[in-house]
């Protein structure tokens, strides 16, 4: 009789590929608290990281329907623009005698909403590299700024400055402004439809691999006109909270604000061809960018240009590193989509 001995299955706990530049993003932000905590007087406070949101909430907004965008295997270069634009139109239709402060949202909404659904279209029905189609969009938003006003427009619409001027006190001395909870609750509204609803698995299938998505019978038109219609509604919402933040219209506003929020998306972890991202990495590599500027005026002898190559040097690094870490796993050869 021979004893047999049995051997359960060695198991092993492994952090998924695929959250690990998320992982990174967040460690580098905490690395960056710390070490500022630990040069800067004063730098180690609530109030400064709630500064970072105070600061950015706009570009956080622009973020986010950017994440839409670049998770669908597109880009969009005519974000900036867009703001600019918003920021225009709110000033020029709030000057004496304005319009109502709520119809004058309504309508900024709605006329960035259809820019990003033009541009959606064009891009799906016209074959059209989106490169091409948002560089125009850029190019149109920036030129409407001037149609309107070349010089800066100040509002002074009671609506808005009574917004731009609100603090939420949240105890201890630390507050923030109402343009953060706006962002707040876009991006708890944007998480949701992109990792929980049927248009988010449509807009991960298509940017994994836009023909695969096409033989399994998903809606790719309509996905792809629906990011750049939300990054549209996003860049409009993103020029109101930066008309509440300078409670002015400026045609050179926001200007490379679409490679601040390309940058931001990237380094939060999302892959510039498609198919992976989440929206906590895009929160995570916008308060890196704020962050990095925060520590940057601690500093206080470094020029503004600094931050450029900071974020250059971040871009190259989580390139590489999403190259190597394969964060699109393979199956036989071909990419597969990284699901939420």
């Amino acid at each position: 009789m021979t004893e047999t001995t049995a051997t359960l299955p060695e198991t092993r706990l492994t952090f998924p590929r695929k959250y690990v530049p998320v992982a990174v993003t967040a460690g580098l932000f905490v690395a960056m608290l710390v070490a500022g905590g630990i040069r800067y007087e004063g730098f180690a406070s609530g109030q400064v990281v709630l500064n970072v949101f105070v600061d950015n909430a706009f570009l956080l907004v622009v973020a986010v329907g950017m994440t839409f965008v670049i998770v669908a295997g597109g880009i969009d270069l005519s974000v900036g623009a867009v703001v600019a634009l918003s920021t225009m139109i709110s000033a020029s239709l709030l000057a004496d005698p304005g319009l109502p402060a709520p119809l004058v949202i309504a309508l900024v909404l709605a006329a960035g909403s259809l820019l990003g659904l033009g541009m959606g279209a064009v891009i799906h029905y016209f074959e059209i590299q989106p490169f091409i189609v948002t560089l125009a969009g850029m190019f149109l938003a920036r030129g409407l700024c001037y149609v309107i006003g070349t010089e800066s427009i100040p509002i002074t619409d009671g609506t808005f400055t009574a917004v731009a001027d609100a603090r939420i006190e949240l105890g201890a001395g630390m507050w923030i402004s109402p343009s953060v909870v706006i962002a707040a609750v876009v991006v708890l509204v944007a998480g949701y439809v992109l990792h929980y609803t049927r248009l988010g698995r449509a807009v991960y299938a298509v940017g994994g691999d836009r023909q695969s998505a096409l033989l399994m019978g998903l809606p790719v038109a309509r996905t792809t006109i629906a990011v750049y219609t939300i990054s549209g509604l996003c860049s409009a919402l993103g020029g109101l909270l930066m008309s509440f933040y300078m409670l002015s219209g400026y045609g050179l506003n926001a200007v490379g604000m679409e490679l601040d929020a390309i940058a931001a998306v990237v380094i939060g972890g999302a892959l510039l061809t498609g198919g992976s991202g989440y929206l906590v990495g895009t929160v995570l590599g916008v308060l890196v960018l704020g962050l990095t500027q925060t520590i940057l005026s601690f500093e206080g002898t470094l020029s503004p240009w600094w931050t450029s190559i900071f974020i250059g040097l971040l871009l190259f690094v989580f390139i590489v590193l999403q190259r190597f870490i394969g964060v699109r796993r393979t199956r036989g050869g071909a990419p597969v989509a990284t699901a939420a």
